[in-house]
């Protein structure tokens, strides 16, 4: 009796689940218009709002190696104004309309966004097609955001404790691919570049054919249709070649080991794994790897380091989500006392554990959850829906990724992660920094 009660009750969570996910499948439209602009349209009349994103497949491996920091310069240069937008004005055509606005860049794209009142979706379109097609790459906007990227860059970076963790690590991993330079690229660089190079860059990568147009929210899709018509039908489509970096990072043969000397007051431990690209089968299991190390309180080194041994004060392991070729990248800050060895020690035993034996059954069934917790909290929100499509679209050619990607994390088995461990988190397979205190340097 009790074995027919929990078969029944495991047969209605079966049925409920399924019913909840085909009840949360993202339903959108997508198509392209001559000029080459992807278009992805998500109706959902739950809300109010709309999102108006444009993701552009330019980051800062796309640039010249002299050159670095261009695509986040963009990033800021873009809010300057356009030949119909008042230099300054951009911002405030949103906000008056009670939305808000932000973009960011990565190695890979560049991402603009608004959320604004479903009344104001044409605002949107007109705002993203000015960015397009008409904005002002002049000296005076040039001079005005280099001086803001100076300060961002000495403000995130220069100055910030642990500020140059990824910079560090990645131009050690990467001696070829133009991952090697940091987003916000050198100084250097962008004081040397001239006008025509940023007019230049404008005309390769902010081109129809080369951006996503995600829109997200309360619409109506023919009457979007013939808005983004309207607004970027007669846009041109780009004439010269996209470059694409085609270098392919030699193999790790031996492990690289350094040490940084950086304003900070407790040491740290940092290494970098070298892993596959996002989207293949063994990123999905490095990635649910990481999480049982570092995710939550009762991860592997949140209770090892953290909790028992007090060796840490906060650890992490992620990987960054990269288009040619992927990093895990781990991070532990000292204790008080904590000798940076005996840290890194402690950390390699722990790789040790997944390479050696399986994860529970227990540990396992909970980074599934975890997976499909995420997995639903980021596609809660018109934003979050919008750069979904739009990153599954660029990055795989798949906008329906969206409702499926969770299953490629579902057929990882913990005989995977134990795989992945022992294939990438090995020495011979990794950077190891050790940040120091400057006052340390040269005792």
């Amino acid at each position: 009796m009790k074995s027919k009660f929990f078969n029944l009750l495991a047969l209605f969570f079966l049925a409920t689940s399924s019913s909840f996910a085909q009840a949360n499948k993202i339903e959108y439209v997508e198509y392209t218009l001559d000029n080459g602009l992807h278009v992805i349209l998500h109706e959902d009349h739950s809300t109010p709002i709309v999102a108006v994103s444009i993701m552009y497949h330019v980051g800062s491996k796309n640039e010249e190696p002299n050159r670095t920091g261009f695509a986040h310069f963009f990033e800021h240069l873009l809010f300057e104004g356009s030949a119909n937008i008042k230099r300054g004005e951009f911002d405030k055509y949103v906000e008056n309309a009670g939305g808000t606005l932000n973009a960011n860049t990565w190695y890979d794209r560049t991402y603009y966004y608004e959320i604004l009142p479903s009344n104001q979706l044409e605002l949107g379109l007109w705002l993203e097609s000015e960015r397009l097609l008409h904005a002002k790459v002049e000296n005076k906007g040039i001079e005005t955001q280099r001086k803001v990227v100076k300060e961002e860059r000495r403000q995130r970076v220069d100055n910030q404790p642990y500020g140059t963790v990824l910079q560090e690590t990645m131009k050690r991993l990467f001696k070829k691919h133009p991952y090697n330079w940091p987003v916000i690229g050198y100084m250097e660089h962008l004081n040397a570049a001239v006008e025509s190079d940023y007019v230049n860059f404008y005309k390769t990568f902010y081109v129809p054919n080369n951006a996503v147009l995600s829109i997200s929210g309360d619409l109506n899709i023919e009457e979007s249709k013939k808005l983004i018509n309207r607004y970027f039908g007669t846009i041109p489509k780009g004439t010269k070649d996209i470059p694409r970096p085609t270098i392919q990072e030699p193999a790790m043969t031996a492990e690289i080991r350094d040490t940084v000397y950086d304003n900070i007051q407790l040491p740290a431990v940092i290494q970098g794994f070298h892993i596959p690209k996002q989207g293949t089968d063994d990123y999905y299991a490095v990635k649910m790897l990481a999480q049982l190390l570092s995710q939550g309180q009762s991860s592997r080194f949140n209770k090892r380091l953290v909790d028992e041994k007090e060796l840490a004060l906060f650890v992490g392991t992620f990987p960054l989500d990269l288009e040619d070729q992927g990093v895990a990248l781990t991070y532990s800050i000292a204790n008080m006392g904590t000798d940076p060895k005996v840290l890194e020690d402690a950390m390699e035993e722990m790789y040790a554990e997944v390479r050696k034996e399986l994860i529970t059954e227990i540990e396992f069934e909970k980074l599934r959850n975890q997976i499909e917790s995420n997995f639903i909290q980021s596609n809660s929100t018109m934003a979050g829906i919008a750069e979904s499509l739009a990153n599954y679209h660029m990055y795989f050619g798949d906008a329906n990724l969206i409702n499926k990607e969770v299953d490629r994390y579902m057929k990882v088995t913990r005989e995977d992660i134990k795989r992945v461990a022992n294939k990438y988190f090995v020495k011979n397979n990794r950077v190891t920094l050790h940040y120091l205190a400057k006052s340390r340097k040269g005792n």
